[in-house]
């Protein structure tokens, strides 16, 4: 901070601060302005995660706040990683995963490379497309909720002339087989256009000359895009997989709104089954220790998956 810039603020100031404020060094006076952001996150984010770890080696329970607290180790630990539950539900995160970020970048990718290729209309239907992500998760929840039901949905009557099948027996939400892939088509529908904008801006920061001497070279349209656009784009696919991992590893409300994480489990995602621990179960010292598994997986693949993305983007 220059002289000048000090000499303002101390005449915007009361004679007695003003005076402390011409006597700091530049580095004080930033950390005047840096330590209300780091008590904040110290509040917010520091101290819950500290007490949660604390929580996570008792058997504490939130609805009995008077009752004594006992430390018991790793025993939360030991009990959910040998319970065949949390397992199932971890089972159905990971199919969740796969399919909705395989499918959104694949279909992400497809409509950013047709946009990209500027045609009449081209802003109407990329608007258009971007539209569902603007949405709230719970209003597209009940939304499809409504295109679901077997004796009035959309979804099921365009099934319905497709196959033949009978529209009322036809339980896309109700089905124990068909109902992890109702989840996994509205969150495509939904966040596919986020993934699209992110591949949108990968194409469009490929230099044309990289083509033009492509061209020149005689390099067909298949050899340019294998040679060329996929590993410029590289980077922006492993950020949108990124992001989109992180998002439907803590997926809540959208799966809520649909299926409530039934019929029975089936849909039953960690987060809700943590919700479940944690505020109907009221255990809530095995569902920090729950909480912390979580976030130690999801914190350990980011960070091994985040080096893999340097490194491609150091190539």
């Amino acid at each position: 901070m220059s002289d000048t810039s000090i000499d303002r603020v101390a005449k915007a100031t009361p004679p007695s601060v003003a005076a402390k404020i011409r006597g700091l060094s530049d580095r004080a006076i930033a950390w005047i302005f840096v330590l209300p952001t780091i008590f904040l996150l110290l509040a917010v984010n520091i101290f819950p995660l500290i007490w949660t770890i604390n929580l996570s080696f008792t058997n504490f329970r939130a609805n009995r706040p008077n009752r004594e607290v006992d430390y018991i180790g790793l025993r939360n630990y030991e009990r959910i990683l040998t319970d065949e539950d949390i397992w199932l539900t971890m089972q159905a995160t990971a199919h969740f995963l796969f399919w909705t970020i395989l499918l959104q970048v694949l279909i992400g990718f497809t409509l950013a490379w047709l946009i990209n290729r500027k045609f009449k209309g081209n802003d109407l239907w990329t608007t258009l497309i971007v539209l569902p992500m603007m949405l709230s998760p719970a209003v597209v929840g009940n939304f499809w909720t409504f295109l679901y039901q077997p004796q009035i949905g959309l979804f099921n009557y365009g099934i319905s002339f497709l196959t033949g099948i009978d529209p009322s027996s036809f339980q896309m939400i109700g089905d124990v087989k068909l109902a992890p892939w109702s989840i996994v088509i509205v969150d495509t529908w939904m966040w596919t256009p986020f993934v699209m904008l992110i591949c949108l801006a990968g194409l469009r920061s490929i230099p044309d000359y990289i083509y033009e001497a492509a061209e020149i070279d005689r390099a067909s349209q298949w050899r340019q895009f294998w040679t060329i656009t996929i590993p410029m784009v590289l980077p922006f696919l492993m950020l949108a997989v990124l992001f989109r991992g992180i998002e439907n590893f803590k997926m809540f409300d959208l799966v809520v709104q649909l299926t409530g994480g039934g019929p029975g489990s089936v849909t039953e995602l960690t987060s809700i089954n943590l919700k479940r621990e944690a505020f109907e179960k009221w255990r809530t010292g095995y569902a920090s220790a729950y909480a912390i598994i979580l976030f130690v997986t999801v914190f350990g693949l980011a960070s091994i998956y985040v080096k893999a993305l340097n490194k491609v983007k150091e190539r």
